[in-house]
This record gives C-alpha cells, sequence and structure tokens, in this order.
C-alpha cells in the first residue's frame, strides 16, 4: 500500500485532556511510513491553511528565491477575500515570473472560493474522534464537514470514539457513516493487511504541538491498567463500551516507549473505570512503583529542547517540532540577560531564527549546537512533586485497609472516590475515614444528582463531605455532577425529583468555583463558610436557595450588600400563604418568566415573581461596576422596591 496522508480530526469543543485514541491511531499510521497531520479549531480556517499551502509550493516551484512562508497571512486574505489590491504588498516587482506568480494566486483564489477542493482528494482517509453526546451538533457538524476532504467519503472517514460507540445508528442517520464500535484492541479493524493492534501502540505525544488548542493536563503519562468495570450501573455507559471486566493489562512497553521518545513526565493519569475491584492490585501498584511513583517521588524536567530536536532529526513530525523548538528557544530567551542573552540572540539571528515564518528544519538543527549548552545551563530544572490520579474514580465499596495500605505507597493526588448515591452513605464514610488514617490528605469525589436522587440527598452528601473535611482536617473537594441520559437532547433531561429551576440554582451555586465544591477544615474553617453561604447552613436554607433568583445566587455578595433586594425576595417569598405559594412555586420551577404578569393575578405573587426578571445585564454590570449599572439600578429599583402593583393590590383586597 502506497504512503498515505491522513487526517486525524478532533471537534472543536472544549476538554481537558488530549485525544488517546488519535494519538493511538498517529503511531500506527507512523508506523506504515503515512504522513499524519493533527487538527482541533475551526475547520473553515484548515481548509483555507490547506489550500494556502498548495498555493505556496506551487510558488516556490516559480520562484524560490523569494520566502513565501513570510507571505502566508498576504497569501491567504488574497485567496479568502478576493482582494487585489493585496498583491501589491507581495513584493513581485523582483521576480521575473509576476505573469505566473498571478496566474498561480487566482488559480487558488478560485479554488477555494468555488471549493473544488471538494472534486481533488485532500487526504486519503480522515479520523474523528467523538467524545460527550451532549457534543452531538459540534461533531456531526464536524464528520459532515471533512466528507469533503477525501474520495468515497463513506468508506474513508473513520468516526470512533465515546458518543459513536454509544449512539452508532444515530451518528449513522445524520451523517451516512458508519462508526466504529467501541475499542481498537482486535487487528485489522482499519487495515486488513496487517495485525497491529491499535490499542496495544504507545501514544504520539507530538500531534499535540501541531495545533493551537492546549490541554489543561500537562507532562503526564496517560494510560489504563485494566478494563471495563464490574458493576452494571444503569447511570453509566462503561458497561455498554467496554462489558468485559479485565483485571490487568500490560502497559509497561508502552509507558517505557513513551519516556523513550518523549521523555519522562511528570504525573500518572489513568483512566480505569474500576480499578479497585482487579484482584491483581498489588501487582498493579508495584508497576507504578517501577515508573518511578513511589510516596514523595520528585520529579525533574528532562531538557526538553533536546528532546525536541532528536525528534526533529529522526523526521517523526517536522512540522510539530519545528515549532515546538522554536518556542522553547525563544522561551528562554525571554530569561536571559547581559552577555549570555546577547550570544543567544546573535545565535539565533545569524541562523534567521528571530521569526517562526523563518524557521527551519535546518536553521534550528544548526542553530542548537551553538545554543545548547546555554539551554541546558538555564533551563527550568526545579524538583516537583509527581502525583498519580485515577481521573474516572474508585470505588467506595471495594475499599478496606488492606486497599488504602497499597494505595498509601504511591503519591495519590487527589483520591477521587464516588458518592454517586445516599445509599451509598456507610460505604463512602468508612473509606475516607480509612483514607485519613492513613495520611491520604487530599480528595476529590463525584457526586451524581438528577437521576434517581432528590436535592435533599444531594446536599446531605455535600454536607458529610463538609463535616468529613472538618472531623479528620482532609481537603475534599466535590464535583457535583449532573445525569444526562445517552441522548443528543440529553442535556434537557429532567430527573423524576428535580425541575429545571433547582438545576439551574445548584448550577448557578457552583458556577462561581467552576463546579468544585471546596471543603471546610479544622484549620481553616472560612473554607467551611463557603458550603453554608453556598448551599444553606441546614436543609431549610437549601430549600430557600433552591428558590432564589439566579442572578441572586450567582451575584450573592452585590444583590445582598450592595443593593439589598435578597432580603427583599426573602420577606416577599416567606410571607406568601400556604395556597399563594401553590401557586407561585410551579411558575418558578419551570424557570420562565417570559410573560409572568399574565400566570396570575395576585399582586403578591406578581411582586415576588418580578425578582425572577433581573436580566444578565445587570448583574453583569453590578459585578462591574460600569456606566450602565447606575440607569439599571434605578430601573430595577422601581421594579423591586416600589409598589407599582398598587391598583392590583387594592382590587386584590377588595375582593
Amino acid at each position: 500500500m502506497a504512503n498515505r496522508n491522513i487526517l486525524l480530526i478532533e471537534p472543536n469543543y472544549k476538554n481537558k485532556y488530549p485525544p488517546i485514541g488519535l494519538m493511538k491511531i498517529s503511531t500506527y499510521h507512523k508506523m506504515l511510513g503515512d504522513k499524519v497531520t493533527f487538527y482541533k479549531g475551526d475547520l473553515k480556517s484548515f481548509v483555507l491553511d490547506q489550500v494556502c499551502l498548495k498555493c505556496i509550493n506551487q510558488l516556490k516551484d516559480i520562484d524560490s528565491s523569494i520566502n513565501w512562508k513570510r507571505k502566508s497571512l498576504f497569501i491567504k486574505e488574497y485567496i479568502s477575500k478576493k482582494n487585489l489590491a493585496i498583491i501589491q504588498d507581495l513584493d513581485f516587482l523582483n521576480s521575473n515570473n509576476i505573469p505566473l506568480l498571478n496566474n498561480c494566486l487566482i488559480f487558488f483564489q478560485d479554488y477555494y472560493l468555488k471549493r473544488k477542493y471538494k472534486n481533488d482528494e485532500l487526504f486519503d482517509r480522515v479520523y474523528v474522534t467523538t467524545l460527550f453526546t451532549f457534543y452531538w451538533k459540534i461533531t456531526i457538524d464536524t464528520i459532515n464537514y471533512v466528507k469533503d476532504f477525501v474520495i468515497n467519503p463513506y468508506e474513508n472517514v473513520k468516526v470512533g470514539g465515546i458518543m459513536a460507540s454509544l449512539l452508532p445508528d444515530k451518528v449513522e442517520e445524520a451523517t451516512g457513516i458508519k462508526p466504529i464500535f467501541g475499542l481498537l484492541d482486535k487487528p485489522n479493524i482499519l487495515d486488513c493487511d496487517n495485525d497491529i493492534i491499535v490499542d496495544e501502540l504507545y501514544l504520539d505525544y507530538s500531534i499535540l504541538d501541531e495545533i493551537d488548542y492546549k490541554y489543561s493536563t500537562n507532562s503526564a503519562y496517560f494510560g489504563v491498567m485494566t478494563k471495563g468495570c464490574t458493576r452494571k450501573c444503569p447511570f453509566c455507559s462503561v458497561p455498554k463500551l467496554e462489558p468485559l471486566y479485565i483485571p490487568k493489562l500490560y502497559t509497561q512497553d508502552r509507558f517505557s516507549k513513551v519516556m523513550e521518545i518523549f521523555g519522562e513526565q511528570q504525573n500518572l493519569l489513568l483512566m480505569d473505570n474500576n480499578i479497585l475491584a482487579s484482584p491483581e492490585l498489588p501487582d498493579i501498584i508495584e508497576e507504578i512503583k517501577a515508573l518511578g511513583f513511589v510516596k514523595g517521588a520528585m520529579y525533574i524536567e528532562p531538557n526538553q529542547l533536546d528532546i525536541a530536536i532528536k525528534n526533529l532529526e529522526s523526521g517523526l513530525n517536522d512540522n510539530a517540532y519545528i515549532s515546538r523548538s522554536y518556542r522553547l528557544i525563544h522561551n528562554l530567551l525571554k530569561k536571559l540577560n547581559g552577555k549570555t542573552a546577547e550570544n543567544y540572540y546573535h545565535a539565533l539571528s545569524n541562523n534567521n531564527l528571530l521569526e517562526i515564518e523563518n524557521a527551519s528544519k535546518d536553521s534550528l538543527m544548526s542553530v542548537y549546537p551553538e545554543i545548547k549548552e546555554i539551554y541546558e545551563r538555564f533551563r527550568y530544572k526545579q524538583p516537583k512533586q509527581r502525583f498519580v490520579d485515577f481521573n474516572q474514580g474508585t470505588d467506595c465499596r471495594y475499599i478496606t485497609e488492606d486497599v488504602i495500605k497499597l494505595l498509601s505507597q504511591i503519591p495519590v493526588r487527589p483520591l477521587r472516590i464516588a458518592f454517586d448515591y445516599f445509599g451509598l452513605k456507610e460505604q463512602y464514610i468508612k473509606a475516607i475515614e480509612l483514607a485519613a488514617k492513613y495520611d491520604i490528605r487530599e480528595l476529590s469525589n463525584y457526586i451524581l444528582y438528577n437521576f434517581h436522587d432528590t436535592p435533599d440527598e444531594l446536599y446531605k452528601r455535600l454536607q458529610i463531605n463538609n463535616e468529613l473535611s472538618k472531623t479528620h482536617d482532609l481537603h475534599i473537594y466535590s464535583f457535583p455532577m449532573k445525569y444526562i441520559p445517552l441522548e443528543p437532547t440529553g442535556r434537557d433531561f429532567i430527573g423524576k425529583h428535580w425541575n429545571r429551576k433547582f438545576i439551574r440554582a445548584i448550577q448557578a451555586i457552583i458556577n462561581v468555583t467552576k463546579g468544585i465544591v471546596a471543603p471546610a477544615t479544622r484549620n481553616n474553617n472560612s473554607k467551611g463558610d463557603f458550603f453554608e453561604k453556598a448551599f444553606g447552613k441546614d436543609i431549610y436554607d437549601f430549600h430557600e436557595i433552591l428558590y432564589m433568583p439566579e442572578n441572586y445566587i450567582i451575584y450573592r455578595k452585590q444583590f445582598e450588600e450592595y443593593l439589598g433586594y435578597t432580603e427583599i425576595w426573602k420577606n416577599d417569598f416567606n410571607s406568601l400563604s400556604d395556597d399563594e405559594k401553590k401557586i407561585a412555586m410551579p411558575i418558578i420551577e419551570s424557570n420562565n418568566f417570559d410573560n409572568y404578569q399574565k400566570m396570575s393575578d395576585n399582586p403578591r405573587i406578581l411582586k415576588l415573581l418580578s425578582h425572577y426578571t433581573i436580566t444578565r445585564d445587570f448583574s453583569s454590570s453590578i459585578a462591574n461596576r460600569d456606566d450602565d449599572y447606575l440607569i439599571l439600578k434605578k430601573k430595577f429599583d422601581k421594579l423591586i422596591k416600589s409598589d407599582n402593583l398598587l391598583d392590583l393590590t387594592l382590587t386584590y383586597d377588595n375582593q
């Protein structure tokens, strides 16, 4: 099979972790000698980049004396906007081939604007990964868009990942592409002419330097030590994705290969779905320790420029390592001073490396021997702590004293323990107390809500964490996670015991801290105040907060202290009779106040509902105290504080 041109695409949604599946597929295709490109971003910009690259290659053939890479921005603008005047900025006056250069630009402008690239084969094969089902639209749009990049897209566009495996029929209906289900854990799934098992390959970290998007997790080994889960929880997708539990996978070679090619990584991030269920946990812990992750282990970052130049020399990924090498070199330049900075700068200048447009493989290979000693002397070498993160969470039902003893031998931080429903209370508390006994002090837990639970059960689980933190001087960070069914419209799901207003109230509470509920400790009770302030000092306070206007929750300080609206709302809410609350509360629970004046003829209820019409613009202006603040304040003071329903009140009282 001739060498192929492969494109790997992650849709342009926000996510923390790099696409592990695509990183393995990259390794697979590079083993076969194929060219691999990775992209995450705006696909229209990507197409323009590809057309511009084709244009530049032809322009080079016409006149190689011009640095076309430096003029790529001008070329893109001309191709995409049909701007004839831009040609004047391209300095063609010194070329003997102006007519040919003009014709080339006109051709590619027409090629791009009329989408003639659809008739060509930009790539031999495109892979699109998928993540959560609530990213349905952007993922489906991405799949349909890239069908223009290949000949015979129904054969040459490959779709896989979580969403594609959970909703294969719906994905095929929306795109015409039949997804690859599950893992690439058998030979001949991607090609029939080799026996390589893609899922067993090491990750190609180099592709991450091809894109502008930066994942929040840096310098980590990613992997799994087990597969599947022993549980069949009705809210979980793992039984569908990985139905067979495998208690131990061989991973040593994969991590060793990553270390050899990309350098030693600081942390270990394991994506196992139920690692504590494995009877081979003692062996797994020994393997983790053999990787260098023992209690108290420190990490000194290897020379990243040395690694980048080595991989550039080997031809692993020229585009990525030209970009990475240039960035590393210039990041150090900013930290140097005096004669050292002068010598370093002159070396870059002499090799034409002061601008990224001029950076090339040859120039980087040439400059490295000159700056190698300086880079090694001044690069960052301070020791850092190493951590192991069982990122998908652990099962408290498997936590025993023997298990905690094993975990205490490695630098787990944080220890994530799921608290999915209130029925796990006793096992969960026991697991936390064992962690405290063996000095595992930083913990995190996932708290599922909007499934079969009630709002009160969510509050009680959070309260348990708050009390455990104080009692045992722990740091337990809670992450309330809303249950979303495996459907494209899953985000709209409301559980049996929940309603739209309660869901929005929980999201508003945790909006301030990006989803984290911070712990209280014996030594820092101020953090404990956050829980009581955010969720209420007791269940009755919590109920009141659930019904509170959303903006009053998010901008609590402003509405309580600056305006006094919160106290007015409380009085308006609590002064309603039981019969009035039976009318008002379902309206509030619907969280729709667009025509609130028509929802009741009771002036006391209407006065209460007026609080829910406070706009986000006003709330934002309070926080920022911008120029519109006083104008909007005057408007809402009149609405909230004055009795603008006096006539209705008189009518109501007379009735």
